[in-house]
Formats: structure tokens, sequence, C-alpha cells
């Protein structure tokens, strides 16, 4: 089955030459890309957010695989719904499903399903396509749109995943698509998310779903970033960065109501 771009032309160009141009030139970073486990990356229109997803997708080397998790913000299909096959279209064309590696997540991953409906309009998954088209053209992925869960679940989730990885051995990376505060004053939203992305960076999974929680913090994807940390720390990982922190507020010049955006690169 293909699925076809839902949001091109709304989040993203939906010229093929304008999208290449401008996904080119947002990614950007001083430094070569690094071997990494996973990242987190914004999932708001490029205007917005485009620079940070840009610079974080650049500072990793270009994975031959990439397993994509994403919020459900349409509340539709399975809470746990993995496109298990067919391909991905964007501008930039199509990207395989793999296959084995979908069969495998779905065999051994608990609470998980082959679903397509979850992923039929959700932009979360689809906008961080294009920046992996053009760092890894010959990339297969598989998507994995996720809802609310207790912790225990995401963490099961999470290990099983990382187990799988590890055993694999192959260049995958695990992208955590998430904003972080929306609608909050530019200040209040930097200091929320701060808070989120200091237990990011300290690899305490458990801490992140807990300071959202008890903070009642508007982070869109607390799922896919909890599920993504338990996978690279199964994996083995001791290191996290933050590439960068901003809002959608420096596009718009209105500090008023915001929506925080963070890149941050696991390895």
């Amino acid at each position: 089955m293909q699925r076809p771009p839902a949001v091109a032309g709304q989040f993203y160009p939906d010229q093929p030459d304008q999208l290449r141009r401008l996904v080119e030139r947002l990614l950007t970073s001083p430094e070569p890309g690094q071997p990494a486990f996973g990242v987190m990356s914004p999932h708001a229109g490029y205007l917005y957010s485009g620079t940070i997803a840009g610079a974080t997708f650049a500072g990793v080397k270009a994975p031959k695989t990439a397993v994509i998790l994403g919020p459900n913000h349409h509340g539709l299909g399975h809470p746990a719904a993995v496109f298990a096959s067919g391909s991905w279209l964007t501008p930039l064309g199509e990207t395989a499903i793999d296959r084995q590696l979908a069969d495998r997540i779905l065999r051994e991953c608990p609470g998980v399903a082959s679903d397509v409906l979850a992923h039929r309009y959700e932009h979360s998954l689809e906008v961080q396509l294009p920046f992996l088209q053009v760092r890894s053209p010959e990339l297969s992925i598989v998507p994995i749109c996720l809802s609310h869960a207790p912790l225990p679940q995401l963490l099961a989730l999470g290990e099983t995943l990382g187990a799988i990885l590890a055993e694999a051995g192959d260049d995958t990376l695990v992208v955590a698509s998430s904003d972080m505060t929306h609608y909050e004053p530019g200040e209040t939203a930097r200091n929320k998310d701060m808070k989120i992305i200091e237990r990011i960076l300290a690899f305490d999974a458990e801490g992140v779903y807990q300071t959202v929680r008890d903070e009642r913090i508007s982070m869109c994807g607390v799922v896919p970033v909890v599920v993504m940390l338990a996978a690279a720390r199964r994996q083995g990982a001791d290191h996290a960065k933050l590439v960068r922190y901003g809002n959608s507020g420096e596009v718009t010049g209105d500090q008023s109501e915001v929506v925080g955006y963070a890149g941050v690169i696991v390895s």
C-alpha cells in the first residue's frame, strides 16, 4: 500500500524542486554527522521549526533505516499503529517500508498492531521524511503512530524495540517526533521545556513522562520521546546533546503565545 502525503503544500512545499532546495538549505550543521541511536525532532511547518529539524538531521550520520515514532493527533486507528508494508510518498519520491523489520516489531513488541488508519492524516511522522530522504536517498522506514499509554507499557515497547535494533546491528535511527509546550508565553514555555530537556539529556525516560504529567506540560510527543529514549538506552546510548531550542515567536515576532521546538541527538 502507498501512503500519499497528507500535508504537502501545508507544512512543507508540494513542489519537488522547491522542497528539495528548502530541505538542503535547512540541513546545516557546524559538525559532520555523527553515528546516533536516535533523535528528537519537531514537526511543525518548516517555516517555524524547519531550521531546528534540519540542524538535527544534519548532525547525525545518514541512516539506512529509520523507525519514525510520532504522536497520534487525530485519535484514529490503533493506539500503537505500525505501517507495516508498502511505501510512503512525498513530493521527493517514494520510500519503502522495511517489511522485515516491521514484521519483527509486530511479532515481538508488546501492544503494537499493523494499522494504516492512524497514519492517514497524521502529519507528525510525514514531516520528518523529506529530511531523511535528502540525507539518505536509499532509506527504508518503519512508521509507528502512538497514542497515550501508561509508562510501563511505553518502557516495555522501547526496551523491546531497542533489543531488536541492537541484535539486527543495522544502521538504524529512531526518530521521535515532538513539539514542546503549546500556546504559552515564550519565557513560560522555555522554563517548562527546559525541565523536560534536562530529563532527556539525562536519559531519564521515566522522568520525562512524569515531568510532563506533573507539570501539566503540553508536549505532544512525550510518548514517542519516552519510547525512543528507552530504545536508545537499551542499545547502550550514553550521550545526548541539545542541538537547538526555539519557538514559533522567533518567526512571528510575537512571544505572547508560542509553541516550543527542540532538536536532540542521542548517541
